[in-house]
Formats: structure tokens, C-alpha cells, sequence
């Protein structure tokens, strides 16, 4: 069964989310890789605040293509989430509650997601096509210099995703990896 929840996200919503749910989001989300990542950690460290409202919010991991004439984005697939482990739990702790990305995270990223009360999904790799298409909106609103890597604002409807790691510590992508014996 599909849940659909919207953002920002409560502890409710993700309190009611499982490893392996398919999850449609509607709502604004952030797009943020790797030197934004470094950036957002700058400021943390430095006691400045952020770009954005990160209470509630979600990250996607990506640096969109150009969009073509009348989209409002390019191809807008998901990067590797592991390279973002050493910034995510200072998100996290400042209130992000959600992330987006493509393979398996750290075990201090998945101790932070339960300590935090936060959720990490897994969108398609090799999607990003179809991916964007569900992209009603986009906007710079941070670092304009990092060009596809600048942080932006996005209004997805209906974005599809599947929680990988949730609150109660289950970790989808581990669970499959013992279940077909893959190490």
C-alpha cells in the first residue's frame, strides 16, 4: 500500500512510516550534495544560521541537469547518499527530518536517524528523467556559485520514494542484503 504524506514532515507522519513503505511526497523539498553539505556544516559549527527552515524539512541528494526550454528542472536523479554521512547528523540535529538519496548509509547516520526521529528514503536511480517530472518547481536559494549544486527549492506532487531507514532502526537495504545473502 502507498502512504502519501506532505511536507514539512512531523513526528507523526514519520513516527507512522516503515522500512519498505512506498511513499509518495508532496510538498517543498531542498536539494542539497556534497560542498552545499560542507557549507550547511560551516555554519553549524560556526553558530550562523542556515539558508533555510531545515525544522521539518527534507534534503533531496541531487545536482539537477539544465532544464530543457519550458521545464522547470533537467534530469533530477539521486546521487550517492553515503558521500553526505559525515555532514548528516549535524542536520539532523538541527531539525532536518528527511533525506533522499540512492544507497545504504553509515552506522552513525542510522544511529542519528533514530536519535533524531528522522527518515531516510531511497528514490530510483537512473530515473531521474521520470524523477523530474513530478518537479512542479524550482528555485535557488542558497549558493548559486555551486551551479547544479546549489541548494534549491523544489515543490514535488506526488514524488515517489520508498523508506529505507526508519525511526525504529530498520535498515531496508541491509534486511535484503541478509535475506538473499548478499554481502
Amino acid at each position: 500500500m502507498e502512504k502519501s504524506i506532505f511536507t514539512p514532515l512531523t513526528d507523526n507522519i514519520i513516527s507512522s512510516l516503515r522500512a519498505g513503505d512506498l511513499v509518495t511526497i508532496t510538498g517543498y523539498i531542498y536539494t542539497a550534495r556534497d560542498a552545499a553539505h560542507k557549507r550547511l556544516v560551516e555554519l553549524i559549527r560556526n553558530k550562523q544560521p542556515l539558508p533555510f527552515d531545515i525544522n521539518g524539512s527534507i534534503i533531496y541528494y541531487v545536482g539537477p541537469t539544465p532544464p530543457k526550454p519550458g521545464k522547470v528542472i533537467g534530469s533530477a536523479g539521486p546521487t550517492t547518499s553515503s558521500r553526505l554521512d559525515p555532514y548528516t547528523p549535524y542536520l539532523l540535529e538541527m531539525g532536518l527530518k528527511g533525506m533522499i538519496g540512492k544507497g545504504g548509509r553509515g552506522n552513525l547516520v542510522k544511529e542519528a536517524i533514530i536519535k533524531h526521529k528522522a527518515v531516510y528514503f531511497i528514490a530510483t536511480g537512473g530515473a531521474g528523467a521520470l524523477l523530474s517530472k513530478h518537479i512542479k518547481s524550482s528555485e535557488i536559494v542558497a549558493y548559486e556559485d555551486l551551479g547544479p549544486e546549489a541548494i534549491r527549492k523544489l515543490f514535488v506532487e506526488n514524488f515517489p520514494v520508498i523508506v529505507a531507514i526508519d525511526i525504529y532502526g530498520q535498515d531496508l537495504l541491509e534486511e535484503g542484503r541478509k535475506k538473499y545473502k548478499i554481502i
